[in-house]
């Protein structure tokens, strides 16, 4: 429905889960996609490092088994369209700026932006919380999205055009019980939004926020059962989301129809932010 052709995205956090659903929607709107990750297949020691840790999530996000960067990027220039995959740590600024402007130089432009990249494996009540963790996750969660917009931004302004997409959650919104780094951090991407919507208004740039639900991505899938069927049952449509939900979300906010559009944090959950009994 909403045509991207000679448009270029680039979406951190690309190589699973909503990243990787994004990256394949946007493409198949037509446009170009650099998809970028802090790991890649062909990184030495990837399994070793997903064997050596301790947190569950952990093993499953460093694990060859769910990292899609390199082959999400085959995928793409598949249907015919140029593709990146690029290796990137949304907290180091330098690396940052050099991967955006790679991209404009061999792209030419930098269209759209999905602030993807983020953290989900802290958890814990505020006695249990990590401190190193509740560091680690303000770092990649929000300074990581503060990062990749500000380095976008001179490009988005000087073609006076641009859509920023930020991936928050309910939990930004509703907060999360033994989540409060996870929580604190969403909610912060609100207010980073919400503010560019305001700088990026006079320059043909919108800002937008997405607050997913209960949504079906390896993370969920990998969580503990009980939990995950409390959480579907407290969603009014008693079902969780696909990834494909939230992708579809961020072509329309990726396209010249979702001009008007800006400063608007909208829910893709089923229901989960309604009173249900």
């Amino acid at each position: 429905m909403f045509d991207l052709s000679g448009k270029v995205a680039v979406v951190t956090g690309g190589s699973r889960g909503l990243g990787r659903a994004d990256c394949l929607a946007l493409a198949q709107a037509g446009a170009d996609v650099v998809v970028t990750d802090i790991l890649l297949e062909s990184d030495p020691g990837l399994q070793g490092a997903a064997e050596a840790s301790e947190s569950a999530l952990n093993q499953l996000f460093t694990s060859t088994s769910v990292v899609y960067a390199e082959s999400t990027s085959a995928e793409i220039r598949a249907m015919g369209r140029r593709s990146l995959a690029l290796k990137m740590d949304v907290t180091d600024r330098h690396q940052v700026a050099a991967v955006f402007a790679q991209v404009k130089r061999e792209f030419g432009a930098i269209d759209i932006l999905v602030n993807n990249a983020g953290t989900l494996d802290h958890v814990g009540q505020i006695e249990s919380q990590s401190d190193e963790l509740w560091a680690r996750d303000l770092r990649v969660n929000l300074t990581g999205a503060y990062n990749c917009t500000k380095a976008v931004w001179p490009y988005m302004r000087e073609q006076n055009w641009g859509r920023i997409i930020f991936m928050s959650s309910v939990a930004g919104t509703l907060g999360g019980f033994g989540q409060a780094s996870y929580s604190a951090t969403k909610a912060g991407l609100i207010g980073l939004g919400k503010s560019m919507a305001l700088e990026g208004a006079r320059f043909g740039i919108t800002c937008n926020i997405i607050a997913p639900g209960i949504i079906g991505t390896e993370a969920f899938n990998a969580g503990n059962p009980r939990m995950n069927e409390r959480m579907v049952l407290r969603t009014a449509m008693r079902s969780a989301g696909e990834p494909q939900d939230v992708a579809h979300l961020v072509v329309f906010l990726a396209s010249p129809e979702s001009r008007y559009i800006t400063g608007q944090v909208i829910h893709v959950a089923g229901g989960i932010d309604l009173f249900v009994f």
